[in-house]
């Protein structure tokens, strides 16, 4: 048995949706399965922190993250068409990209093999200098500039399988190397980036690696695409830590999208996952929380995942 840490806390909840998809309910079914099931007692704990505004400035612009601030103390409700906030929510992104980093702290000491990361509001949307798509600060970018700049992991590779591209993070590595950045995502669809064209720019060019999928596609298309495009970048990129956007609304029954993976398949990417990382980077996975929007259906495939993460064997 693997030694899989789970990070979550109670304060997620704060960020207040109202009706909204990307609501509190998200992570109290997630919460509630892990808590029943088998393994839970045999998942590590790791509290998350709040991250520092110097720390998110690390990939947004710095007036940016104090609009943030400001906008929830003065209790605006939005960020823009599609982005609902709280009084709490800026906290709240704060402790999201933080559980990812106390992650990072604790696979670097050794204390873990790996983790998931159950945090709100997710990331993987949120440009340098606005919130969109649900998403106020990119929690992956933030976690992957941390764990470059204080644990010496120089060479990240983030992949995405969110069932909607996730912009941010592509664009705050477009240019650079260090950071591989790939997604497998319904396409096209929203936002509207990530074709298969959009290979990175300038040193990055050649390091950024889109897997569009069609509305319909299927466990066999993602599982292909996987094992014959997106593991042999792994591989000639050799990563010190692999970092999964894990958003579950790629799942048949999820509202939001067309794509139609089983829970099963979600299983099967975290194993391949696995063994890859094993052979490149000793192991070091973290998995952080993107979409999903059917709580069956999003809390059935983090338990899959979660208890992979902690069972399977590479």
């Amino acid at each position: 048995m693997n030694k899989t840490g789970y990070a979550s806390d109670p304060f997620y909840l704060k960020h207040e949706t109202a009706s909204h998809p990307e609501n509190p309910g998200r992570l109290t079914a997630i919460q509630n399965r892990l808590e029943s099931s088998e393994f839970y007692n045999n998942l590590i704990p790791i509290q998350p922190r709040k991250a520092t505004a110097e720390e998110i400035a690390m990939v947004h612009d710095s007036n940016y993250v104090a609009s943030v601030k400001k906008s929830c103390a003065d209790e605006v409700r939005s960020l823009g068409a599609d982005t609902v906030i709280s009084p709490d929510s800026y906290d709240a992104a704060l402790l999201s990209a933080g559980a990812g980093m106390n992650a990072v702290d604790q696979l670097i000491a050794g204390n873990i093999h790996n983790a998931f990361c159950a945090v709100r509001p997710p990331g993987h949307h949120a440009e340098h200098d606005h919130a969109m798509g649900f998403c106020l600060f990119n929690n992956v970018g933030v976690v992957a500039r941390y764990a470059q700049r204080t644990k010496g992991l120089n060479k990240i590779f983030i992949f995405d399988w969110d069932v909607h591209h996730g912009n941010g993070s592509q664009h705050a590595f477009y240019n650079d190397p260090s950071v591989y950045y790939s997604s497998a995502h319904q396409y096209p669809f929203y936002p509207g980036t990530g074709a298969r064209e959009e290979t990175g720019a300038g040193d990055g060019l050649g390091t950024t690696l889109n897997l569009p999928m069609n509305a319909g596609a299927d466990d066999d298309n993602y599982l292909s695409a996987v094992e014959n495009k997106l593991i042999p970048e792994i591989q000639r990129h050799k990563p010190d830590l692999i970092i999964i956007s894990a958003g579950f609304d790629a799942h048949q029954n999820d509202p939001l999208a067309q794509v139609q993976l089983t829970t099963d398949c979600f299983g099967k990417m975290t194993e391949l996952l696995m063994s890859v990382a094993a052979d490149v980077c000793d192991g070091r996975l973290l998995s952080m929380l993107e979409g999903g929007y059917d709580y069956r259906a999003l809390s059935d495939s983090v338990q899959l995942h979660t208890q992979t993460l902690l069972t399977f064997e590479p």
